[in-house]
C-alpha cells in the first residue's frame, strides 16, 4: 500500500473507491489481490484508521459503533487476509440469539450448536475491522489518498473532447477540495448512507422516515451474558443487547440498540443513567438493578433508503451507499459485504474476459444480483416492524402462536438462522 497524492497518481486507475470505511476498504483489498490498479480515496487521516485501540476494561473503552458479521461475512473478510487479526483483538462470538415479544409470550431461540456451527455470528467494534483492513492494505499495491474530501463529479466524455479533466477525459472521476483530479474506468461509492457521490452523479432514491431513534450505548450489567444476543420486540420498537468481551475476558458488557418511536426515544435519552439503566433493565426484562454502568448515550434518526438504480455508465454503488435499512437484525454491514463479495465476483470474470470494469455489462450483472436480494432483505425487515408494532389481540395471538410454533420446528428455524447467517448451501 502506498498513499501518494497529485504529483504521483497515474492519470487514470482501474478503479477508483470512494470511502475507507467496512465495505469501501474491503472492495479496494480485494480488487487490488486481483491484480487491478485500485485508488482509495478516504476523507479520514490514515493515521487514524490504523491506531490501535485501547485496552477496554469499562463501558467508555468500546466503541458505540458496533456490527453483527455474519459467518459469510467473516468468510469475505478471511478470503481477504484480514480476519485473523480481527479474530485475534476484541470481539465476542455469539453462540445463541434469543428473541421475544415483549407484549406476549412469543419466544425463539437461535442455537449455534443446533446447527453444529461455532457461533451464530460474531460482535465486533467497526473500527477494529476497518483497522485490519487497512493493514492488510499496506502489504497490497492499492494506492490510497487518506485526508481527501470530494468537491465535485467528474462525468466521462468520448475521447477527444476538450473540457476539465485534461488527460484521461474519457474516464469518470472526481475532484478533491485541494482542486485534485483523479479518474478511474470504474468509480465506486463507498461513502455511506447520506453518499455525496450518489447525489453528485444523481442516482434517485426511494426513502421514508420511520419516524423512530436508535439508541447506542455501551453497558454493564450484573449478569454474564454467556456469548448471548438478545432482542426483545415492543409495540414502540425493538431493543437489542450484543455481546462484548472485554480484554481481560470480562462477559459482563454489551452494546445496546434500543430503536424507540421518536418522542419515547428523546424521553429515554433525557433520563439520567440511573433512570435509563432501570428503564433498560426493565424493557429487557432484567431485575431493576441489573445494569450497573452505561457510557455515553447516542441517538440518531431511523430512515430506510434504497437506490432506485445502482449504477450509472463508469459508476457503481456499495453498502449503505446503495441501501440503509432498520438495524432490528442488524444486517447492515452484511448486506455490504454481499455486495462487495458480487461486485468481487464479477470483475474477477471482467478481467478473465478482458472487459473494462466499468463495461455497462459487468455492472448490470452486479445490479440484477444484488438488488433483488437486498429488496427482500428490506421487505422483511419492514414486514416484522409492521408486525410487531401493531398491538391488537387477534394479531398479537397469532404473532405469538407463529413464534412459539416455528421455536418447536427446528429443521425450518435453523434454515431461517443459515440464511440470516448468509449460509445459503
Amino acid at each position: 500500500m502506498t498513499e501518494e497524492h497529485s504529483s504521483q497518481t497515474p492519470a487514470v486507475a482501474d478503479i477508483m473507491i470512494v470511502g475507507g470505511g467496512m465495505v469501501g476498504s474491503a472492495l479496494a483489498l480485494g480488487l487490488a489481490q486481483q491484480g487491478w490498479h485500485v485508488v482509495l480515496v478516504e476523507a479520514s487521516p490514515l493515521a487514524s484508521l490504523q491506531t490501535a485501540a485501547e485496552p477496554a476494561t469499562g463501558v467508555d473503552d468500546f466503541e458505540p459503533r458496533v456490527s453483527a458479521i455474519s459467518m459469510a461475512s467473516q468468510r469475505l473478510l478471511e478470503g481477504l487476509g484480514a480476519w485473523a487479526e480481527v479474530a485475534a483483538g476484541r470481539h465476542c462470538p455469539y453462540q445463541v440469539m434469543t428473541v421475544w415479544d415483549a407484549e406476549g409470550t412469543g419466544r425463539i431461540e437461535f442455537d449455534a450448536a443446533e446447527m453444529r456451527a461455532e457461533a451464530l455470528g460474531a460482535i465486533v467494534e467497526n473500527r477494529h475491522i476497518v483497522r485490519a483492513l487497512f493493514n492488510a492494505l499496506e502489504a497490497s499495491p492499492a494506492t490510497i489518498i487518506s485526508g481527501a474530501k470530494v468537491a465535485g463529479w467528474l462525468a466521462n466524455r468520448p475521447n477527444g473532447e476538450g473540457g476539465e479533466g485534461g488527460e484521461g477525459g474519457d474516464a469518470p472521476g472526481i475532484r478533491l477540495e485541494d482542486g485534485q483530479q483523479l479518474r478511474a474506468r470504474l468509480v465506486v461509492a463507498a461513502d455511506g448512507a447520506q453518499s455525496q457521490l450518489r447525489q453528485l452523479v444523481g442516482l434517485p432514491t426511494r426513502e421514508w422516515d420511520y419516524d423512530q431513534q436508535a439508541i447506542v450505548a455501551t453497558v454493564r450489567s450484573k449478569q454474564l451474558h454467556h456469548y448471548t444476543a438478545r432482542q426483545s420486540f415492543s409495540c414502540t420498537g425493538p431493543l437489542a443487547l450484543l455481546p462484548l468481551q472485554a480484554d481481560n475476558g470480562n462477559e459482563h458488557f454489551c452494546s445496546i440498540v434500543w430503536s424507540q418511536d421518536t418522542l419515547e426515544a428523546r424521553r429515554l435519552m433525557a433520563l439520567d443513567d440511573a433512570a435509563f439503566n432501570a428503564e433498560l433493565a426493565r424493557a429487557i426484562e432484567l431485575p431493576a438493578d441489573s445494569i450497573e454502568a452505561i457510557s455515553r448515550r447516542f441517538a440518531f434518526p431511523l430512515r430506510q433508503r434504497h437506490a432506485m438504480d445502482y449504477t450509472a455508465p463508469g459508476f457503481a454503488l456499495v453498502g449503505d451507499a446503495a441501501h440503509s435499512i432498520h438495524p432490528l437484525a442488524g444486517q447492515g454491514a452484511n448486506l455490504g459485504y454481499g455486495d462487495v463479495a458480487v461486485l468481487l465476483e464479477e470483475l474477477k470474470r471482467a478481467r478473465k474476459l478482458d472487459l473494462n470494469p466499468g463495461d455497462a455489462l459487468v455492472l448490470g450483472r452486479y445490479q440484477r444480483r444484488r438488488k433483488s436480494e437486498n429488496l427482500a432483505m428490506m421487505a422483511a425487515m419492514e414486514g416484522l416492524k409492521q408486525l410487531f408494532g401493531r398491538d391488537e389481540l387477534p394479531l398479537r395471538w397469532l404473532r405469538n402462536q407463529g413464534m412459539n410454533w416455528l421455536n418447536q420446528l427446528a429443521p425450518l428455524k435453523n434454515r431461517l438462522a443459515a440464511e440470516a447467517m448468509g449460509l445459503k448451501d
